[in-house]
């Protein structure tokens, strides 16, 4: 499991360890370490099986609210595990150490409960993965990110053609006002000061509109 919440010093992402395992490949697994305290984090990775796996750094130090990437290497494999089973596990120990201590200077006690420290664990299993189940994870990771772009292009031009529809009659009730002002001089209209006062206060509230618009339309970028 994951350490994370509450008063633990780090959490792992992800949970566990996941290899695409093709024989006579390497496999690659990239785990996050994120140092959620004001203090600096000493860690160190152990498993049970250290010949089949290479982990760099399997050994560090977090600084405050800092992360580490930490890169586990499945060595090339001759034969498939029985039913594509694992049993392996990995096992990421932290304590806290004192600012500006170098990683070369770490007691070789640290990790151990004999030095009096405050140990943290996080166990991690390790899961195998087919390039078939690799291929079926991606295909749904697209076609998820694809629905997402669909709404949001769906959206968008909902947006525009509302905005485009409120440009048009701002542009109407601009030329309503142009005609208005030219009769305004050919002829005295008793009426005129109130529908030209309407006209001004739509063109008012038009603009507005557009303007909230304008701001609250997604980026196309």
């Amino acid at each position: 499991m994951s350490a994370g919440g509450g008063n633990q010093l780090i959490s792992v992402h992800p949970d566990e360890l996941k290899f695409l395992f093709e024989l006579e490949k390497q496999g690659f697994c990239d785990l996050k370490v994120v140092n959620h305290t004001e203090h600096h984090v000493a860690f160190k990775v152990k498993t049970t099986s250290p010949k089949k796996y290479f982990v760099r750094p399997n050994t560090g130090i977090i600084q405050p609210w800092d992360s580490y990437v930490i890169r586990v290497t499945l060595q090339a494999q001759r034969e498939y595990p029985p039913d594509m089973q694992c049993k392996d596990k990995f096992l990421l120990l932290s304590t806290t150490v004192p600012p500006n201590t170098d990683v070369d200077d770490l007691p070789q006690d640290t990790f151990t409960k004999e030095s009096g420290r405050v140990l943290e664990e996080c166990k991690l299993r390790v899961v195998y993965i087919t390039p078939a189940q690799g291929n079926s994870e991606d295909e749904a990771m697209q076609s998820s990110m694809h629905s997402l772009d669909t709404n949001s292009n769906q959206a968008f031009q909902r947006l525009k053609e509302e905005r485009d529809a409120a440009v048009r009659q701002t542009q109407q009730l601009q030329q309503d006002v142009d005609i208005l002002k030219r009769r305004r001089f050919r002829k005295s209209d008793p009426g005129f000061s109130f529908t030209f006062a309407i006209l001004v206060g739509l063109i008012g509230l038009m603009v507005g509109f557009l303007l909230n618009l304008s701001l609250s339309s997604p980026s196309t970028e």
